[in-house]
């Protein structure tokens, strides 16, 4: 079977093409690198020589600011339009997201049209910022979102130009053009299972895919300081709850700075944020998920004590019966007072790290994972 696999986030795609492999596909990534993270794809298409010239890059910086077009949109459908013909007659096309190259949504639309006419079957994964889930994070069905700071707080408006772009006008029409061709979406978490509950063409959740044999586990062994990693992405900072968390450091430090050690980063690209994360015994992820993203996921299976989203939807879905994450909300004091207690009680994050391990090998393999792709796809017929 050739599987296109458009767009990257958060190695998603990476890790799925390594599970379908293993399934004999032949499996190929298009798009960019996912910003600063900078994954690895099969053709690149992002705009390297605009983005990358300083002269090029203000005159693209004026260019927007003046006409609010971003013309390395431009340079992006150049590159598609030099390797398109190589990118038709797939058994299956995938898209991380309804706009997964970010760029131009005029421009975007037209490459978007022509992968969805010159290939067979068509899916969406839910796993990030569309326009039904973003839309449903701005009801109060849940206590708690990405969106809550945002909402309770319009002045951050600025911090939130990107996500709101998914629920204006331009948005809704490229996500009809998308749905109008896919067969099914298909959710990555239980929060995306309930933005998409009653919608006809949801299929199935199925699990990110988190390569195992990539990540090695190695059992929390405290010899002295509790190592506790925050990393912090600026863009998402406010919808990643880091300021709650950096309010929880700062009591936890001032009380038990002898037995902590606390690693910050900002930003970094994937490898060396994977090399950072490695030192810790406990990952500060976010606040107001309710499920685990990729890099909580990736955190747990080294056997890391993670703070995350694990509200009832995700609790009730797994049907648990052992601790696999700290779960989190919005409120500092409670934050502070879960990291005292694993400061006061080290024992407990060895038999978490145990658990969270054994949680993403019997749920998130990504061979299994991917089986259950190709069982998804193989289940919707074209019509």
């Amino acid at each position: 079977m050739k599987v296109l696999l458009v767009g990257e986030y958060s190695r998603f795609h990476n890790s799925l093409k390594e599970g379908l492999l293993h399934h004999n596909c032949e499996v190929t990534i298009v798009g960019h690198g996912d910003s600063f993270k900078n994954f690895p794809v099969d053709f690149n298409i992002d705009a390297k020589v605009l983005k990358g010239n300083g002269i090029l890059s203000i005159l693209r910086k004026v260019i927007h600011k003046l006409s609010r077009f971003d013309i390395a949109s431009l340079e992006t459908y150049l590159r598609f339009n030099q390797i398109k013909k190589q990118l038709s007659g797939f058994d299956i096309v995938q898209f991380i997201n309804e706009t997964p190259l970010n760029i131009s949504l005029k421009v975007e639309k037209n490459i978007l049209r022509y992968l969805l006419q010159h290939n067979q079957k068509a899916f969406l994964v839910s796993c990030s910022d569309d326009y039904v889930f973003i839309n449903f994070l701005m009801t109060d069905v849940l206590p708690y979102s990405t969106m809550t700071p945002y909402l309770q707080n319009k002045k951050l408006i600025k911090r939130y130009q990107h996500t709101l772009r998914y629920v204006t006008q331009a948005q809704k029409n490229a996500h009809s053009l998308m749905f109008e061709h896919i067969l099914g979406v298909i959710p990555a978490s239980v929060e995306y299972q309930l933005a998409y509950a009653k919608h006809p063409k949801v299929l199935p959740m199925i699990p990110y895919p988190i390569n195992i044999d990539k990540i090695s586990y190695q059992p929390i062994q405290i010899d002295d300081r509790i190592l506790i990693f925050h990393g912090i992405n600026k863009v998402n900072y406010y919808k990643k709850g880091n300021n709650y968390f950096e309010k929880a450091l700062a009591i936890i430090k001032a009380k038990y700075n002898h037995k902590i050690e606390i690693i910050t980063t900002e930003s970094l690209p994937y490898q060396e944020y994977i090399a950072q994360l490695q030192k810790a015994h406990i990952v500060l992820d976010q606040v107001f998920a309710h499920d685990q993203g990729f890099n909580a996921l990736e955190a747990m299976a080294m056997g890391k004590v993670v703070f995350t989203g694990a509200g009832d939807a995700f609790q009730q879905h797994y049907n648990l019966k052992e601790q696999v994450v700290i779960p989190t909300q919005p409120d500092v004091d409670a934050i502070a007072n879960q990291l005292e207690a694993l400061i006061l009680q080290p024992e407990r994050a060895q038999k978490i790290g145990e658990n969270a391990r054994a949680f993403v090998e019997q749920h998130h393999d990504y061979k299994k994972v991917a089986a259950q792709y190709l069982d998804c796809w193989h289940s919707v017929n074209k019509y």
